[in-house]
């Protein structure tokens, strides 16, 4: 029975994507085109890692999520995405059962994804990202 929430992504957070990639390709893994996600002013490079993907992300402004992300934290894990087949859906029944979100309208993701984002507050202190394909 497949899982009702695959991951989809691990996303971890890097000030330099070319060194951040040197783990990952020394072992082996794919990488994807990078790609910039303007709404979230990042630039992701993916890699392949079985029926999921390593997200290596990295600020293209200081205003990014992710430049404060790296600020207050440093480098490394940033979120899990998991990945679900109607966002709205989700999104409502999350809202019921008292999930607090960061965003509760979708934005757009990495390869034409929809995105929205559980506070860490209530997600034991990961950030959740769930994705629509």
């Amino acid at each position: 029975m497949p899982l009702p929430y695959p991951i989809d992504h691990i996303g971890i957070a890097t000030p330099n994507l070319e060194v951040g990639s040197a783990p990952y390709l020394a072992i082996g893994l794919v990488a994807l085109p990078d790609e910039e996600v303007v709404s979230q002013k990042v630039l992701v490079r993916a890699f392949v890692a079985g029926e999921s993907l390593i997200e290596l992300l990295a600020p293209t402004d200081p205003s990014s999520p992710i430049a404060a992300f790296l600020e207050k934290r440093g480098a490394g894990m940033h979120h899990i995405a998991l990945r679900v087949e109607n966002l709205e859906a989700e999104i409502a029944r999350l809202e019921a059962d008292g999930a607090v979100f960061i965003n509760k309208e979708p934005r757009a993701g990495r390869a034409g994804t929809r995105v929205v984002f559980l506070h860490p507050k209530w997600s034991a202190g990961t950030l959740i990202e769930l994705v629509e394909h």
